[in-house]
């Protein structure tokens, strides 16, 4: 793949403007191709300029969500001091997750348009179930049933472990739009899949009404490519570096093959980016790709080519041989290669479940500096 240098700054460098956006490299393959952009964070500045560069969806998490209140901190302080007035009983917790909340509804207006525009495939605004509710599959159904509620183009992320997959097909059931997260491997996207076609047949099943649910299930490459980085320095192996950048994309690569192949009514989506790789190989396929809003940047200021059929394209012999003689790579990869009860000890999986946790933790420690000043 090759790239042109960026753009010198002051002269045809991305604004955030429509007309001067056009062909950017995410505009145009928003534009050309059936990929969709969302944008990987619900920060209201940062998504106004996504959407001008083909954005037609957005997700958050505890780490965004807490990035997106740092990135705006004396609003959301003034907010927190109001909430706790009109709450006079509330602790940290409900006081913080109403500001996600609110937060969210914000956004998820931005993107209304394109929800109408594509009768409810697209301009969606992801919002994260409590991750302290990972355990208690029927916590998470009936918070992302309340969260649904928030807006009509909700979808709620529900962790790709064995109990949330219990919790997305009685979600799914119950009318909840889904984006599967804490999801890095081919099984866990066939899980989540199968999950939600179960829980569409039962409504079909019941007379529910049908409609366009834009549900989704997210593989976070990146996160892959992390843990087997991680997984290969603690067993002492010596991998080419080059072949381990490859690890997520062969992973979405091959889950959005086989959804396409039966026909499931999911779709993939590319999240957790560490390299261009996981925008440029996935260019032509019907699915989602979610980068951070500086990625997008980077992108369009390297006029990054747009490749109209390269999800189609196979990752390189090469890359793959070497990526399949690690086991945990297989696990991985492989259909069968791990079952639902082994999801949650997946590395990968502990290692993002803790960071999540960590983040609620923060967020907990920012409204307790609210209520309880030092």
């Amino acid at each position: 793949m090759t790239t042109t240098a960026p753009s010198p700054a002051g002269t045809d460098a991305p604004t955030g403007t429509q007309a001067e956006t056009a062909e950017l490299p995410t505009a145009l393959a928003a534009r050309t191709t059936p990929t969709a952009l969302w944008n990987d964070s619900a920060e209201i500045g940062e998504l106004r300029r996504s959407i001008a560069w083909g954005a037609v969806g957005a997700t958050c998490n505890p780490v965004i969500a807490l990035a997106a209140i740092g990135a705006d901190r004396p609003r959301w302080t003034a907010r927190l001091r109001e909430l706790a007035a009109e709450r006079p009983t509330a602790g940290e917790s409900e006081l913080g997750w109403a500001v996600v909340e609110e937060l969210s509804v914000e956004a998820a207006t931005l993107l209304l348009p394109a929800f109408e525009a594509s009768g409810g495939r697209n301009g969606r605004l992801s919002v994260q179930t409590d991750p302290r509710l990972h355990r208690d599959a029927d916590a998470l159904v009936e918070q992302a049933v309340r969260f649904s509620g928030l807006a009509p183009n909700v979808i709620v992320k529900i962790p790709a472990t064995r109990t949330g997959i219990v919790a997305m097909e009685e979600a799914a059931y119950r009318g909840v739009s889904l984006n599967a997260t804490v999801s890095f491997t081919v099984p866990q996207a066939l899980a989540v899949a199968e999950a939600v076609e179960r829980g569409l047949d039962r409504r079909a099943a019941e007379g529910l009404p049908e409609q366009e649910f834009g549900h989704v299930c997210t593989i976070m490459g990146g996160r892959l490519d992390d843990w087997l980085k991680v997984w290969v320095a603690s067993q002492r192996l010596l991998v080419d570096p080059g072949h381990l950048e490859w690890a997520g994309v062969a992973a979405l690569k091959k889950a959005h093959h086989l959804f396409v192949e039966r026909g499931y009514r999911v779709r993939i989506l590319s999240a957790a980016f560490r390299n261009v790789l996981q925008w440029s190989e996935l260019q032509g396929g019907d699915l989602v790709v979610s980068p951070p809003f500086d990625w997008q940047a980077r992108i369009n200021e390297n006029r990054v080519p747009v490749r109209p059929h390269a999800v189609d394209e196979p990752v390189a012999r090469e890359h793959l041989d070497a990526l399949l003689a690690l086991p945990e790579f297989r696990r991985a990869y492989d259909e069968d290669g791990m079952t639902p009860e082994e999801f949650e000890d997946f590395g990968a999986t502990r290692r993002t479940l803790r960071q999540f946790l960590e983040a609620d933790a923060a967020l907990d420690a920012l409204v307790r500096d609210v209520l309880v000043p030092a």
